[in-house]
């Protein structure tokens, strides 16, 4: 009887003869993350940029083909179109006409033999992402070729963005993967060899270094929820706990806030572990499991991201609930290293004078076991390491880390305080301020438990 009834089933759904699904459009799926008029002024301010060389931007997108995780387009495609198209590029000319080159339809929606798995959905063909993205004109990606050598025929500087103010050309190598941008700089180079490309790199990193008030309010709220979930996780810092344990304590507090994915995997150290930098610990498979025990230190370093925006912190809490007297002389002094850092910013000031500064405040010593070369931080905002010049001098909108690193080998203790600065017109603000910094700030977290 069981056998007849499969039978019968399979040759009622043989017999049916489904209707494909809907097409389906860009819209349907997605809205831009700010308003239209946020990324119309963008690229607007980058066109003026681009008026003295009388030149033509072009940004490219990645692919959109996703390996299981959440989908993110490049990062500065992104901030100029607010769009996730696959295989586009943009184009930004000093006359502030701006051209998206984008597939006629989007590959990952096409399947002949599942069309109603795969309804498909139009791009290049869909007006109405021109329309909604206040992008002037939206073409099939099949005419850039045309529209190049056009550009080359004219004489037109043509900018890219290198990924820094001096990059190496890109070159072939079996063990690493190009990013979107170096692909991008080694297509051109290859099918378009007398082309001279300018690097954009600077233009980009300054206009990008200048956080707007919408972008600004977005990483308010990423660092807010990474605070909430770092004190989540801290609660639940116990001796027997593992690592990772802790990791998925902290990660599903920025999932449960609204976070989409992570903005980098997160780093939670214990005891030895604590002494090594991520890299050292991330060359092994399994290295980071640690079981933690009664008198150790363990380091948080982490982020989510919200709605395109990340956020990196770091706090170190002890197991025991507790710090020793020298664990707390320490963190005091790293702590206490950073405020002179935040006390000194303001706008005008540059890194390399914040550098001397936090110099002069390590004791030493202390000097042989602090990282100086470039702990004062990085800039934040679609990446954790948002285009910036070191040497630029600080401006209201910048928002960056202040970051002390403390390794002590001979002692067996590691400390790492890390925050986020949002630069005013009169000085700094403490983004990250709702969360303890205090020893006894960071002991009543862990002993909320």
């Amino acid at each position: 009887m069981l056998h007849r009834t499969v039978v019968c089933a399979i040759t009622i759904s043989a017999t049916v003869n489904p209707t494909a699904a809907q097409e389906q459009r860009y819209f349907d799926w997605v809205d831009l993350p700010f308003p239209a008029e946020e990324f119309v002024a963008r690229r607007a301010a980058f066109a003026e940029k681009l008026k003295a060389s009388g030149g033509i931007f072009l940004a490219v997108s990645v692919d959109g083909v996703s390996g299981g995780e959440t989908f993110r387009q490049q990062d500065t495609f992104m901030y100029f179109t607010g769009l996730e198209l696959p295989r586009s590029i943009l184009a930004i000319a000093a006359d502030g006409r701006v051209t998206l080159f984008a597939p006629p339809r989007d590959p990952r929606f096409e399947n002949p033999s599942r069309t109603n798995d795969f309804p498909g959905r139009p791009l290049a063909d869909d007006p109405t992402i021109a329309l909604r993205s206040g992008i002037q004109h939206l073409r099939d990606n099949a005419t850039f070729d045309g529209f190049f050598i056009r550009l080359m025929g004219s004489g037109t500087p043509i900018y890219i963005d290198m990924g820094s103010t001096d990059p190496s050309p890109p070159t072939v190598s079996p063990h690493l993967d190009w990013d979107a941008r170096d692909g991008f700089h080694a297509f051109l180079r290859e099918a378009y060899p007398r082309a001279s490309l300018r690097n954009a790199f600077e233009l980009v990193a300054r206009q990008r270094m200048i956080k707007t008030p919408a972008e600004i309010a977005r990483m308010r709220a990423t660092a807010q929820l990474t605070a909430t979930a770092i004190v989540e996780a801290g609660a639940a810092v116990r001796t027997g706990i593992d690592e990772r344990g802790l990791e998925a304590v902290f990660e599903a507090a920025c999932k449960e806030g609204g976070s989409q994915r992570l903005a980098f995997s997160s780093i939670v150290k214990s005891g030895p572990n604590s002494l090594w930098p991520w890299r050292v610990l991330a060359s092994h498979y399994d290295r980071r499991n640690r079981v933690m025990q009664d008198g150790d230190l363990v380091i948080f370093d982490v982020g989510c991201e919200l709605d395109g925006y990340v956020s990196d912190v770091g706090r170190t809490f002890p197991v025991s609930g507790a710090f020793s007297d020298r664990q707390r002389e320490i963190l005091e002094m790293v702590t206490g290293i950073a405020d002179t850092i935040i006390a000194a910013i303001r706008p005008g000031v540059t890194f390399s004078e914040l550098t001397v500064r936090a110099q002069r405040a390590i004791p030493s010593a202390h000097r042989a076991y602090m990282q100086t070369g470039s702990f004062y931080g990085h800039h934040l905002g679609l990446a954790t390491g948002d285009p910036s010049l070191r040497d630029a001098p600080l401006e209201p909108g910048m928002i960056f880390t202040v970051e002390p690193w403390y390794y002590n080998h001979d002692l067996g203790i590691a400390v790492f305080v890390e925050d986020e600065i949002l630069v005013t017109a009169s000085g700094a603000e403490l983004l990250t301020g709702s969360l303890p910094r205090s020893a006894a700030g960071l002991e009543a977290i862990v002993q909320r438990r």
